[in-house]
């Protein structure tokens, strides 16, 4: 009599299939390549619209000091809210070791405007001498001229 065997053992396959992993990595890479570019505005604002706009390369550096206005008078440094008060010596202190003395606002162009101006007037009182005002250009308007000939 003879004693039958089985090989099923041999039939398993042990090897870990990586390309489901690949597949889900790529994807949350591109994720995160496509949102990074966001999150460099921190605080919503409208800007306004100019015709002539000229940019501002510095203003999107990590490094770069920008206040943001909103539309209810909110002063942000950064992502952190300060008050006006309180504006003049955190610039200074940001400040204090950079060659270029250059702070960016980025205000809601339905801001109020002295709420801009008083936050301008404090940066300035700590010794800063460029401020750039952030901008848009304005999109031109493609509709033809509707009047009646």
């Amino acid at each position: 009599m003879a004693i039958v065997k089985r090989d099923e053992g041999k039939k398993v396959n042990s090897n870990i299939n990586v390309t489901p992993m690949v597949d889900v990595m790529l994807v949350l890479l591109i994720i995160f390549m496509v949102i990074t570019p966001m999150l460099e505005n921190k605080v919503n604002v409208t800007l306004a619209q100019t015709e002539n706009a000229v940019a501002m390369e510095d203003a999107s550096k990590e490094d770069a000091v920008t206040i943001a206005i909103t539309r209810d008078s909110r002063v942000y440094l950064g992502q952190d809210q300060v008050t006006i008060a309180d504006l003049g010596p955190k610039v200074a202190d940001l400040l204090q070791n950079k060659t270029s003395k250059m702070v960016y606002f980025r205000s809601d162009a339905r801001a109020h405007y002295g709420t801009v101006m008083d936050a301008i007037d404090a940066v300035r009182t700590t010794g800063v001498d460029e401020v750039g005002l952030l901008t848009e250009n304005r999109q031109p308007n493609t509709k033809p001229p509707t009047g009646g000939e």
